[in-house]
């Protein structure tokens, strides 16, 4: 029985090529300015993006590599050789100097130990101790890190003229109005939207590194009230 598939076309050995054989995908070649067009465009987009993620990080102002406890943000790296570019452009931005590896630790809050963001109108308990310093102020600025006007002129507490319990712990009330005790007074005439920040800053202390911090005890933030 003979096998007939294999016929050699009657219209000829090129004809038999192009329908038993697959056709040969050649790459397309686009036009080189339309190339150039492309490439171009994803530059643009990839320089807007890295400009635009670049800014937010800035106008937040929360340098990057933070360590935290609790409610509360250190930068062991700011001030150092080690300190990210973000971080050397929201201190320059905002003109302020960070304290440098041997003079002290600065750490932050800007919420609550519930995670809510602080609001100039309330009222907060900070309570508990601080690690081991010589000495250390805990101040009340806005939401951009600047000092605020209070009714007692002052937005600041040191740890050399604060009144403790037995054990050495602490309460103090932040708020706009005059407290008995240990009163840290807030901005007299601000806002929600002004927004709070609480900086404790350590002086002359052995926890200048992220390696200290671990196991430390910070003070708890608490919102007692708001009008």
């Amino acid at each position: 029985m003979s096998d007939t598939s294999f016929r050699p076309s009657p219209h000829g050995e090129a004809d038999w090529y192009e329908t038993r054989l697959p056709r040969i995908i050649r790459p397309h070649r686009g036009h080189p300015l339309r190339t150039l067009a492309t490439v171009t465009t994803v530059v643009v987009l990839a320089a807007l993006i890295g400009i635009s993620s670049a800014y937010l990080i800035i106008e937040r102002e929360e340098p990057l590599n933070a360590e935290t406890i609790g409610p509360w943000r250190a930068y062991p790296k700011a001030g150092t050789a080690s300190a990210d570019p973000y971080s050397v452009a929201i201190y320059t931005r905002g003109a302020v100097i960070p304290l440098a590896s041997g003079e002290g630790l600065a750490l932050v809050a800007r919420e609550d130990s519930r995670g809510h963001l602080l609001d100039p109108t309330c009222v907060y308990r900070i309570a508990g101790q601080t690690p081991s310093a010589r000495l250390w102020t805990l101040t009340a600025v806005n939401g951009h890190g600047r000092l605020v006007e209070t009714l007692s002129g002052r937005a600041n507490l040191a740890s050399n003229n604060l009144l403790r319990a037995p054990d050495g712990s602490f309460e103090i009330m932040a708020a706009r109005s005059p407290h008995s005790g240990n009163w840290l007074p807030l901005a007299a005439n601000a806002k929600a939207s002004d927004g709070l920040r609480f900086v404790l800053r350590l002086y002359d202390a052995p926890v200048t590194t992220g390696a200290a911090l671990d196991g430390v005890s910070m003070p708890v933030i608490d919102r007692q009230g708001c009008p």
